[in-house]
């Protein structure tokens, strides 16, 4: 099972808004079939994995990360190309959450008399496809929120003023998490200040750019900004509010891959933001990174919308002047702070990388 979630990974970020899938086919003691499902509308990982095993497969054992599908989609099912290769028995790392499935699939095979087995590294299947849980049954993105930050949580040195805190380890690991997701997302302040490209870069020329999404409630952003004029294979979404500009609304729409999206603010008076990931799970985004600003990364953490937290840490200190890593966050006592959990610390250069889930008060236990 472990080939198998080797194999899914090789998916990550580019499968939705399908789950990631590894298989591996054994005979014996030797692995004569692999495969992951690359991309939705493709074949599925068991159909990598038995094309690859050929008749071989007859009496063998397939060890496949998630239920076989039971259902017609933009594929055939699984289930019936394993029962017609001959497959004598099959380990199954976790159940399907869809609907469609949800079981179906591994009692389909036990009647046509094939051996299965469910549950192995479960924990490991599902932290592999938590933005296709999420998606699957809350209709929402996987939100990851990710920082580079001094010791003394600021952002940046002065007000308004860009730079990178954090060293190249950080760096990197930064554009592989860029690799890994859907969509990224920043404010119209951090386009103002940086004016960043948010391409993927990594050794080679290897890595996909993610979908940009820029936050701009009142349609700020400078024309010449580098995402509207980009040429990268991935488009430039903008969320904005109904009361801007029409004539730079039309002008902007009219650049290469962007697209503007009016939709209505919250509250605050800002785009509201669960509107904005309700339309983006709407095109199939599983997965979205936030990389801020401050006030973004606030109004993500206030309405409760992040599910998990990278943040990067610097041993520097940057001073009181700074950018804080958050705003609009206030706890009263260690038992009205959000926390978080399934906590993995990461020492990069010099720097230490903190992920984890987040726990919020009206969710502990």
């Amino acid at each position: 099972m472990r080939l198998a979630l080797k194999e899914a990974r090789k998916g990550l970020g580019r499968t939705s808004p399908n789950p990631c899938v590894g298989a591996v086919i054994v005979r014996g003691q030797a692995v004569i079939g692999a495969g992951y499902h690359h991309k939705a509308g493709t074949p599925h990982a068991e159909i990598h994995a038995l094309r690859q095993a050929g008749a071989l497969a007859a009496g063998a054992t397939l060890y496949v990360t998630l239920e076989p599908c039971n259902h017609t989609g933009r594929t055939p099912p699984c289930t019936k190309a394993i029962v017609a290769s001959g497959i004598k028995r099959v380990v199954v790392g976790m159940e399907d959450p869809n609907p469609l499935v949800d079981g179906s699939g591994n009692t389909y095979l036990q009647g046509q008399g094939i051996e299965v087995v469910s549950g192995l590294l479960a924990a490991e299947c599902r932290l592999l496809n938590r933005p296709f849980i999420k998606y699957i049954t809350k209709g929402l993105p996987w939100v990851v929120m990710k920082a580079g930050m001094s010791l003394d949580g600021r952002i940046s040195y002065q007000p308004q003023q860009g730079g990178q805190i954090t060293g190249p380890e950080s760096l990197r690991k930064s554009h592989r998490l860029r690799d890994s997701v859907d969509a990224i997302l920043i404010g119209c302040a951090t386009v103002m200040v940086d004016d960043p490209a948010l391409t993927t870069r990594l050794p080679q020329g290897r890595g996909r750019d993610p979908l940009r999404i820029i936050l701009d409630t009142h349609l700020q952003i400078p024309e010449s900004a580098r995402l509207l004029h980009l040429d990268s294979s991935a488009p430039t979404w903008i969320f904005c509010g109904m009361d801007v500009d029409r004539d730079k609304m039309a002008r902007i729409r009219q650049v290469g891959k962007v697209v503007v999206h009016q939709v209505k603010c919250g509250d605050d008076g800002r785009v509201d933001l669960r509107h904005m990931l309700k339309v983006l799970a709407g095109a199939g985004i599983t997965s979205l990174l936030v990389e801020g600003g401050a006030t973004i990364h606030g109004a993500f953490l206030r309405q409760q919308l992040v599910d998990q937290v990278n943040l990067f840490m610097a041993p520097i200190f940057a001073g009181s002047a700074g950018t804080p890593v958050f705003e609009g966050i206030n706890s009263h006592d260690a038992e009205d702070a959000i926390r978080l959990h399934t906590l993995h610390y990461r020492r990069l250069g010099q720097d230490m990388m903190v992920e984890g889930e987040v726990l919020y008060k009206s969710n502990a236990s």
